[in-house]
């Protein structure tokens, strides 16, 4: 028996990285999953994005663990899109009871353009936007409570020193979503739905695993000292945040809400 058995998970961003891990390991302890990605390159995006294949490895691990997924390409910022995914992944795995909007991108480096603003706060935090409000009234309507987990990062928890349009965006968006998250944990709560989010550090994955991210880094040595943790660790691993989010969304778990979690070696609590 797994403690999430039953249940059914709605996550953005699934095909690899973080929303990979968090398929994979929620579906270990007994979920069914529902998910998308957008398994195409987005051009102001300076790290190569997610694939049709990579979206395909996510089905393979979540069926090996025994559990049924429905996946789809989606674009997190098409409200359309995001609710069929939704939409046709319930009617086949039935209802939600968690969401994981996870989904986003990191735009930032030695070429700053302002369509990298435009482009992250797009995805970080419109895409949030998107990917919950879907889910919000067929959870509120069944009336069996829930869990929503909202991705941050430790740069929604802490200012550093840029200008950088794209680096603007993501402390921006960032901070964005908690502020979404306090607001949903209060409209939710008398439905029992419970809203948290999770801070992770850097963690390894190709959004922060590139050869553009580390000149950039080299560039701005503010930057990345901020980004250096307490912990004698350069970068936590996805399964650190899914297990983080493992526990959020369980019963362990039941009477936390408005929170933010942070999974980061120590770096805020460094400054």
């Amino acid at each position: 028996m797994g403690k999430l058995d039953g249940k059914v998970v709605f996550i953005s961003g699934g095909a690899r990285g973080q929303g990979r891990s968090h398929a994979a390991l929620l579906s270990q302890l007994g979920a069914d999953i529902i998910t998308f990605d957008i398994c195409e390159q987005m051009e102001s995006v300076p790290y190569p994005m997610s694939t049709p294949a990579d979206l395909e490895q996510t089905v393979k691990e979540v069926e090996a663990n025994g559990r049924r997924i429905f996946a789809r390409e989606a674009d997190v910022r098409d409200i359309a899109a995001v609710r069929e995914v939704f939409e046709n992944g319930t009617a086949e795995l039935g209802p939600v009871d968690i969401v994981l909007a996870n989904a986003g991108i990191g735009v930032g480096g030695l070429d700053a353009a302002d369509r990298d603003w435009f482009d992250v706060i797009d995805v970080n935090l419109t895409g949030v936007w998107n990917t919950v409000r879907v889910a919000i009234p067929s959870m509120v309507e069944r009336g069996q409570g829930g869990s929503i987990v909202i991705t941050s990062s430790t740069g929604g928890l802490i200012g550093v020193a840029t200008n950088e349009p794209g680096m603007l965006a993501y402390q921006a968006s960032k901070h964005g979503v908690i502020g979404l998250m306090r607001s949903w944990a209060n409209y939710l709560a008398p439905h029992n739905i419970r809203v948290n989010s999770v801070a992770p550090t850097a963690v390894s994955t190709p959004m922060a695993v590139n050869d553009l991210m580390a000149k950039a880094l080299e560039a701005n040595p503010d930057l990345a000292r901020a980004w250096t943790n307490a912990l004698p660790v350069g970068m936590v691993d996805a399964i650190d945040i899914s297990n983080a989010i493992a526990w959020l969304v369980s019963d362990e778990g039941r009477y936390v809400t408005g929170t933010v979690i942070p999974v980061d070696a120590g770096m805020v609590n460094k400054r």
